[in-house]
């Protein structure tokens, strides 16, 4: 593996409040009649997607919008549920545009670059006024005034909700915007298809190869620019919270194409959490980090007490967040959450009939507020947890354990969302940029929107102005050549014929990351991933079965695609962590951590975003570094006691 520092963010000069401003006004425009002439491919309806592609056929594009689901409406954005966070300070407690950018520098575990955060925090407070403008339903205060609460990372109250429901509305509030633009004509959107390839011209992105997931057609698509929104890859670890559909095929078939992959060992582990029940389970249900501002996380102080929670008194509780952290107490940060519940766990503190759970109780909330308070703020999370548990949360605690849930690492991008191939911009989830090794709850949703509604109207003009690019169609080689590979690698999958399902190796390869590449790595364990993972995946190549063809509707055919591309995304997550030899954020090595089991940078040599560039099948990629330079923010040991 070879090492090198070619990687340029384009970041602008001058002081960082200036930058974003200096930069819009330093950029080329393209007139409002010219930008017809254009055209552009968003893939993925989330709310990076969905706000780009409203925004820029606002403007003027002509937009093609491509999304794996029936609707665009049905985005795994709909399941983020507690909140956006934005720098407005109605409640009076201390908060600014330089504190949110501050706490998420810090909340990343200063693993991300301090221009893009300022801007995100610059920004955010147009996002809730864009929101409001478009109806979402933001809680309100008595008065009228906009209502804010607080999440874990943070000591002011900056995040902004609309019930236990935050995400499904923000969601519709972009899927209206898009909806008015596809009737005037300016956005055709495709549903139920599946972006299989990229395809370069020139070394440009200049269209997709899509399949449709309903008649097996393998498609091409012409444009000028191509936006990726498809989210992260939590799903490589099979048990996640993320919806089923979520993958990282998009992406991959990006990388593959020669755009730099930045930190996929940075994942993200949400402590908040409805523990495994059994091997039964397809997916994990996430209970809203919300849920820390008014329950308690506690276990019993005596190891194996298996009483009813209720029949603990007081005095044999640990209220474990509380003691250790002092002054963030239950919302301490989701990385240190989780290590904790872990750590508990492991004591032998653990409750429930596997020990793998903690409680999150409310009791102390419904005793001072009233349980109608606690039912107007989190009803319907409550009713979720009560039908998946049989539990009622009013009555007993919650029990809770952390999972698989967003991912900080991505395909890596320049100031302006594009990544090392000309013409290919990543939004959301699905680029690097934002959230450093850990990000804070309620700032996805945040960046999401930021990227669609206030970036890339921008810096997609900047690069279409000054990028000279001819006219292409479908009959061109290169769309040809990557139709062909397309139709060849389903062709081979479909060719194995062997006697083993596709979710028999997506287990198996989850379980290899959550053991050796989830909660804490270690070299021994890193090391274990890597000779394991390739293995897995010759299994796979040799005994994986697919009933039916490619001509139809084909759910195993499509899960076959993309557990190829986690079998490879895998073992390269498992490299980087075992190249990163320190720990920050999620990304927690056993040899590097304080004397009280707290996360131990190294920022005289790990102070930098390792980025990969693929080499070819079965050989090793190359690690570039972008080194992170924090002129306004002092690298300090991250604390939340």
């Amino acid at each position: 593996m070879s090492q090198s520092n070619k990687l340029d963010a384009k970041i602008p000069s001058g002081p960082i409040q200036e930058k974003w401003d200096k930069h819009k006004f330093d950029s080329k425009l393209i007139n409002p009649a010219n930008k017809r002439k254009f055209t552009v491919i968003v893939v993925g309806t989330g709310l990076a997607g969905g706000s780009a592609a409203a925004s820029l056929a606002e403007l003027g594009y002509n937009v093609l919008s491509f999304c794996i689901q029936d609707s665009p409406r049905r985005a795994h954005s709909i399941a983020a549920q507690g909140g956006i966070n934005a720098a407005k300070n109605y409640p009076n407690d201390g908060d600014s545009v330089w504190r949110l950018f501050y706490d998420t520098v810090k909340g990343g575990d200063y693993r991300s670059r301090e221009a893009n955060v300022y801007r995100l925090a610059q920004v955010s407070n147009n996002i809730i006024d864009q929101c409001v403008s478009q109806g979402v339903p933001f809680a309100r205060e008595y008065g009228g005034y906009l209502s804010n609460r607080s999440f874990g990372g943070a000591q002011v109250s900056r995040t902004f909700y609309a019930r236990g429901q935050t995400g499904q509305q923000l969601l519709l509030g972009a899927y209206s915007s898009m909806m008015k633009e596809v009737n005037k004509g300016n956005i055709k959107v495709y549903t139920r298809r599946e972006m299989v390839d990229l395809v370069l011209i020139d070394g440009k992105a200049r269209g997709i190869v899509s399949r449709n997931v309903v008649t097996g057609e393998m498609e091409t698509y012409v444009a000028d620019a191509v936006i990726l929104g498809t989210g992260g890859y939590g799903n490589a670890y099979y048990l996640s919270t993320n919806a089923m559909a979520s993958n990282c095929s998009a992406s991959w078939r990006a990388y593959k194409k020669g755009a730099f992959f930045a930190n996929p060992c940075f994942t993200q582990i949400h402590p908040t959490c409805i523990p495994v029940s059994g091997d039964h389970q397809s997916k994990l249900t996430l209970m809203s980090e919300s849920l820390r501002n008014d329950g308690r996380v506690w276990v019993p102080k005596n190891k194996g007490d298996k009483r009813p929670p209720n029949e603990i008194p007081e005095s044999e509780r640990d209220y474990y967040l509380e003691r250790i952290y002092p002054s963030f107490g239950n919302l301490v940060p989701r990385d240190v959450a989780s290590r904790n519940a872990k750590f508990q766990c492991d004591d032998g503190k653990g409750v429930g009939d596997t020990g793998l759970s903690v409680y999150l109780d409310f009791g102390d909330a419904i005793k001072r507020d009233g349980e109608n308070t606690i039912r107007a703020k989190y009803g319907n999370l409550f009713e979720m947890y009560e039908r998946i548990t049989d539990d009622n949360p009013y009555k007993l605690p919650m029990r809770i354990f952390p999972a698989v849930h967003y991912t900080m690492g991505g395909l890596w991008v320049d100031y302006n969302l594009m990544s090392s191939i000309p013409g290919l911009f990543v939004l959301g989830e699905a680029n690097f940029s934002d959230h450093g090794a850990n990000r804070l709850g309620a700032s996805a949703l945040m960046q999401g929107l930021a990227d669609g509604y206030f970036i890339i109207p921008y810096t997609l003009g900047q690069y279409l102005a000054g990028t000279k690019l001819e006219k292409l169609d479908t009959n061109h080689d290169g769309f040809k050549s990557s139709l062909d590979d397309s139709s060849k690698h389903i062709k081979k999958i479909l060719d194995v014929n062997g006697s083993k399902t596709a979710d028999y190796f997506h287990k198996k390869l989850g379980k290899a990351m959550w053991d050796n590449v989830g909660m804490s790595r270690s070299t021994e364990s890193l090391n274990k991933a890597i000779e394991e993972i390739p293995k897995i995946r010759k299994e796979f190549w040799n005994d994986v079965k697919i009933p039916g063809d490619s001509n139809q509707i084909n759910l195993e055919l499509e899960k076959a695609g993309r557990v190829a591309d986690f079998l490879e995304l895998g073992e390269l997550m498992a490299r980087d962590a075992l190249e990163r030899k320190e720990s920050c954020g999620g990304h927690f090595r056993e040899e590097s951590q304080t004397e009280e089991n707290e996360a131990l940078r190294d920022d005289d040599n790990f102070c930098h975003v390792a980025a990969w560039e693929h080499e070819g099948e079965n050989k090793v990629p190359t690690r570039h570094k972008e080194e992170l330079v924090f002129e306004n923010v002092k690298l300090t040991q991250r604390s939340y006691k």
